[in-house]
């Protein structure tokens, strides 16, 4: 779920400001899954950006606390999150670990970097949701590690009933600074998108897997 209209809408008009959302419905991107997209999301640009990521780091903390409680520990999943984690770690005063996405092969071969102790409590914070499933390979990376999930804060969520499903399943609650309805509300009220292109953004959305420009 978002975490509040004006948030979202707010948010939305921030990433497509600084090009850290690209919609281009004739020139598709394709992404790591090999899916074809109209819409391609870098959240790491947000970093460049002092004023936008004081906003994104300001109101991610405000979520994990209203939302989930002061935890114990923040979690950024690395790499796109490690950076934005450690900026919502440290407005909270609280311990930073993050998440590789598998072990490493050499030296004491950690997937959780950063000192935890079994029980503490843990806020996962992700850049981007698209399907789910690197996230949530994030959160039994955690579990395993003994440590206790109470929740997870992303930026954006293309909002795809598969990841909803995936995130219901594994009982994770997920909460969101803004999403895809958000970003298309967004870019059709600043002119950003026309008609053509909004159809076939909500093309895509139906059926993301095997769309074909």
């Amino acid at each position: 779920m978002i975490y509040h209209n004006h948030t979202a809408k707010k948010t939305a008009e921030l990433l497509l400001q600084i090009n850290a959302i690209k919609l281009n419905s004739k020139n598709h991107f394709t992404w790591a899954s090999g899916w074809n997209s109209p819409i391609y999301c870098d959240n790491r640009m947000i970093l460049s950006f002092p004023e936008i990521r004081n906003f994104v780091k300001e109101e991610l903390a405000k979520i994990v606390v209203e939302k989930y409680g002061k935890p114990d520990l923040i979690a950024g999943v690395a790499t796109g999150a490690i950076g934005i984690g450690m900026l919502v770690a440290d407005a909270l005063n609280l311990p930073f670990i993050y998440v590789r996405p598998e072990p490493k092969k050499h030296g004491r071969q950690n997937q959780v970097e950063g000192s935890a102790e079994k029980g503490q409590k843990v806020v996962v914070i992700e850049d981007l949701i698209s399907t789910g499933k690197s996230s949530l390979q994030a959160v039994d990376a955690l579990i395993e590690s003994g440590l206790h999930v109470v929740g997870m804060v992303a930026i954006f969520s293309y909002g795809f009933a598969i990841a909803n499903q995936n995130f219901e399943e594994a009982k994770v609650p997920l909460v969101t600074l803004s999403n895809y309805d958000s970003l298309i509300v967004q870019a059709v009220e600043t002119n950003y998108i026309d008609k053509t292109e909004l159809q076939t953004l909500q093309d895509w959305r139906v059926q993301p897997e095997t769309w074909k420009k």
